[in-house]
């Protein structure tokens, strides 16, 4: 502190004091009762109370609340803008798609004092108009197309046509139960034998020059609740064809003929049909279990099967 600042000294004058040695004209037991009722005062070295400090901070935080409240609705306000705004660049999407031409939208306003029920309806608004484009899109495809116009064939029906007259021709008559383009499975031709010519049939779609099935990918068992069915999944290597090829079978006493010497992919996956569907393959080199134990009860992917513990 510097000597212009410094505060001046005072100074207290002595009392004269009396024989006795006390101050005169004071009693002694006044002293505590006036230093008690003195006010005491805590000042800080720039001559400011703690009082003083203590009301400057409250209003500071008093002020910094009131600016962070002012902020909320503006904050409020741009997350309403960008909602509707995302709302209606779908609807001019679902729009442009159908051919029509882009529906208005209301803006919604950015004032401050915009309230929360103008901010939904705002939002209703343009969800319920992309709703409505998107619908209106949906409506001029289904009127677009002609009803009476014929289905295109799928390119792999040439395909499928000339392996059921091969399998005709070979196993037999009644050998192929149904056949059909699968459209969901990239245009894959499928097709049903029956289950008394399937090992003839597999013998076919292996040798024939035309097929030559000579990779089985998948075998894989299936529980249609009416029937059970083997689904086997054949690639030719050579001619770079694919097929689906599917056996059904009854449900009490379910048996296709193994095909394991015919392709030895089978071998391991007759074996967990077996074990989880209890499919029999007859001819199979090892027909036992490969997943469960031996002495496991049921067949646990069917569709009937209760376990006995129902905790495991």
């Amino acid at each position: 502190m510097s000597e212009e600042n410094k505060p001046e000294e005072t100074t207290v004058p002595t009392p004269p004091v009396g024989e006795d040695g006390k101050e005169e004209g004071k009693a002694v037991g006044s002293e505590p009762a006036k230093a008690e009722s003195r006010p005491v005062e805590n000042k800080t070295e720039g001559g400011e109370s703690v009082g003083a400090e203590s009301a400057k901070a409250g209003s500071s935080e008093s002020q910094a609340a009131g600016s962070s409240e002012s902020k909320t609705p503006a904050a409020t306000d741009a997350a309403a803008e960008r909602a509707a705004a995302r709302a209606a660049r779908l609807a001019a999407r679902a729009a442009a798609e159908a051919g029509e031409p882009a529906p208005a939208t209301t803006a919604t306003p950015a004032s401050a004092d915009a309230g929360s029920d103008e901010e939904k309806a705002a939002k209703a608004q343009a969800a319920a108009e992309a709703r409505a484009a998107r619908a209106a899109a949906r409506g001029a495809k289904t009127e677009s197309a002609d009803p009476s116009t014929p289905k295109e064939p799928s390119p792999n029906q040439p395909l499928l046509d000339r392996l059921v007259a091969i399998l005709k021709a070979e196993a037999g008559e009644d050998a192929v139960v149904e056949s059909f383009i699968n459209e969901r499975d990239a245009h894959r031709p499928y097709v049903i034998i029956h289950s008394s010519r399937w090992p003839q049939a597999a013998l076919t779609l292996r040798n024939h020059e035309e097929l030559r099935c000579d990779y089985l990918r998948n075998l894989s068992g299936v529980d249609q609740e009416t029937h059970l069915e083997v689904a086997y999944h054949l690639l030719s290597l050579t001619h770079k064809h694919e097929y689906c090829v599917k056996v059904k079978t009854d449900r009490e006493q379910p048996s296709i003929p193994s095909v394991a010497d015919v392709w030895p992919t089978a071998n391991w996956n007759e074996r967990e049909a077996f074990d989880l569907f209890g499919i029999d393959f007859p001819g199979h080199p090892n027909l036992v279990r490969i997943m469960m134990p031996d002495d496991w009860v049921g067949h646990p992917l069917r569709k009937d099967y209760e376990p006995l513990d129902p905790e495991v």
